[in-house]
């Protein structure tokens, strides 16, 4: 009698080749969650914002100093900026242009969301921090990064005080947007002319100043270059603004006394 064929050692390959199949995805699995457990903690570690190399010189956060006169309504409390109005101890505010229209608002209704706006300022007008004890070097990256609520055709341009006096207006500016967003500009990137910071207007001839030395600035603002349009219509708003630059200390100018 012719015996019956047995066909296990047909399924004994197949089941090795399919256990190897398994082994291989297995390993590929485990050898590509490594990278990304490796990844982890150096991912944690990175700061999304401001350049790489270069410190924070300062922020500023508004506040609405009390004791003033209310020009708005109870729950958008606002007056023209004052000192008292800085949140930052180490900053002085300097007005330009309209010294009255550009005002610091609290928003009660909105998690107390404290701003300066020029929407009020019936000429151009300008707002600049300055340092108390330091200039700051702007050269290489530093970067201007604030957050802005800007409306019709208005755009906020960056100015500075170079430690000579000389003013500088940019040609980079932050521009319309529905809400509030953050945006930043690279300050060698900018084109820059001369500001007549008396009237806050492009200095005369329209012609660029090259190459201006930005390793000692000793004010940092900004302008819209146009007067607001009155509540509800057109201006920029800032709710915060970072500086990132190398902190320089300030040079006293020297006077000459003369002893009776």
């Amino acid at each position: 009698m012719q015996k019956e064929k047995v066909y296990m050692p047909r399924f004994i390959p197949a089941v090795s080749v399919l256990g190897l199949l398994g082994l291989c995805l297995a390993g590929s699995n485990w050898l590509a969650g490594e990278p990304a457990r490796a990844a982890g903690p150096q991912a944690q570690t990175q700061t999304p914002q401001g350049p790489p190399h270069l410190p924070l010189f300062f922020r500023e956060d508004w506040k609405l100093a009390g004791g003033l006169p209310n020009i708005n309504t109870p729950q958008e409390p606002e007056h023209t900026v004052v000192q008292g109005d800085v949140a930052n101890p180490n900053l002085e505010v300097r007005l330009y242009g309209d010294k009255v229209g550009p005002v610091a608002v609290k928003q009660v209704n909105n998690n107390d969301l404290t701003y300066v706006m020029t929407l009020l300022c019936t000429a151009n007008c300008a707002i600049a921090l300055r340092d108390k004890n330091n200039d700051v070097d702007l050269t290489g990256l530093a970067t201007i990064h604030w957050r802005t609520k800007i409306s019709g055709f208005h755009e906020l341009h960056p100015i500075l005080k170079l430690a000579d006096g000389t003013w500088l207006v940019g040609d980079h500016a932050t521009a319309y947007s529905t809400d509030w967003v953050e945006s930043e500009i690279q300050l060698v990137d900018v084109r820059w002319q001369a500001l007549n910071i008396e009237s806050v207007v492009e200095g005369r001839g329209d012609k660029w100043v090259e190459k201006p030395d930005l390793s000692r600035v000793e004010e940092i603002g900004f302008t819209d270059l146009m007067r607001g349009g009155g509540h509800g219509a057109p201006g920029s708003r800032v709710d915060w603004i970072e500086v990132y630059g190398k902190p320089v200390p300030r040079v006293a100018s020297g006077t000459k006394t003369s002893s009776r």
